[in-house]
């Protein structure tokens, strides 16, 4: 029996659509897009499935709308028997791995996420932050090039360690621009700007941190069923407590994704599933090891392949 791994998407892998064979075709699936609408308080469902797309990518809309599809796809694998002995979630995800693991209701999780969406969104208005994305150099090159860039034009650093190769940056718009040209002179091979609307896990999410550690505080986080691996230091973790106090951190600290997936190789893992929108996560999975078996759970088709490759498996 081979040791699975659910990991679930963060922001960026969401399309106008996602989720809707599944709600059709599944209660399980319809009962939570049901119980976020509830939740919410406005139906988050017809905008997963109709959007608009300028709608659906405002990051308050984004954040609920990939955690809802995330455990949509989890409660179908779940209601299939397909049950994951390890879990993480690349930023935003790491809420829907932690609700796949029991330690967050995914009534206040969807909630939650709301907020942290709009408190990421105030901390830093509308166009004055950036992200992009440096492909081919090694991770201390770009820590040492962001640090110069900041010396010179202001607040930029190293936030998102996707990859060997793929390494994200975020600040204020200007010093992003001007540390992706040195970037690109030092030799990186691509730096592509990203379609976000703010720096998310820089320093200067620092004021969303503080507020959402104060929502986390007035909910119940519980100790996790089964074992989570944190986006901030790739260690595995299942304290309540120690939970919380990883997820006001998340917020302005760097995603430790290249540690997480270590960890959970370490584990002896060899089954990885991406449970919710897009593919991403399953691109960098094959670029950090090719000794695993990739699959992912967004639609009927990709349901089928994942259920096909357990049956053959067992």
């Amino acid at each position: 029996m081979k040791k699975i791994a659910f990991i679930f998407p963060g922001q960026g892998s969401q399309t106008v659509g996602m989720g809707k064979e599944l709600y059709e075709r599944f209660d399980v699936a319809k009962a939570v897009f049901d119980a976020a609408d509830e939740a919410l308080g406005f139906s988050i469902t017809n905008m997963c499935f109709n959007g608009p797309e300028d709608e659906l990518r405002k990051t308050f809309n984004t954040q609920p709308a990939i955690l809802t599809v995330s455990i949509a796809c989890y409660e179908v694998l779940k209601e299939h028997g397909i049950m994951p002995d390890i879990v993480a979630g690349h930023s935003l995800g790491e809420y829907s791995a932690l609700v796949a693991a029991g330690a967050l209701s995914f009534a206040d999780a969807v909630q939650l996420v709301r907020k942290r969406g709009q408190l990421m969104q105030e901390a830093v208005p509308l166009g004055e932050g950036s992200m992009a994305a440096i492909l081919g150099l090694e991770r201390q090159i770009v820590i040492d090039i962001c640090q110069k860039a900041q010396a010179e034009f202001g607040a930029v650093q190293a936030v998102n360690f996707n990859c060997p190769g793929q390494i994200v940056i975020a600040g204020k718009k200007e010093a992003v621009e001007k540390a992706a040209e040195m970037l690109k002179e030092a030799g990186a091979k691509r730096a592509i700007m990203l379609p976000v609307s703010a720096p998310f896990h820089s320093t200067l999410m620092k004021p969303a941190a503080e507020k959402l550690a104060l929502e986390l505080s007035a909910i119940t986080v519980s100790d996790a069923m089964i074992p989570v691996v944190a986006n901030i230091n790739g260690q595995i973790i299942t304290n309540g407590q120690e939970i919380e106090k990883s997820l006001v951190k998340q917020a302005d600290h760097p995603v430790e994704w290249e540690e997480c997936m270590a960890q959970i190789i370490k584990s002896g893992a060899s089954a990885f599933v991406e449970v919710g929108p897009g593919k991403v996560l399953s691109a960098l999975t094959k670029k950090i090891t090719k000794e695993v078996d990739n699959l992912n759970v967004e639609d009927s088709i990709s349901l089928e392949k994942t259920l096909d490759y357990f049956k053959e498996v067992n």
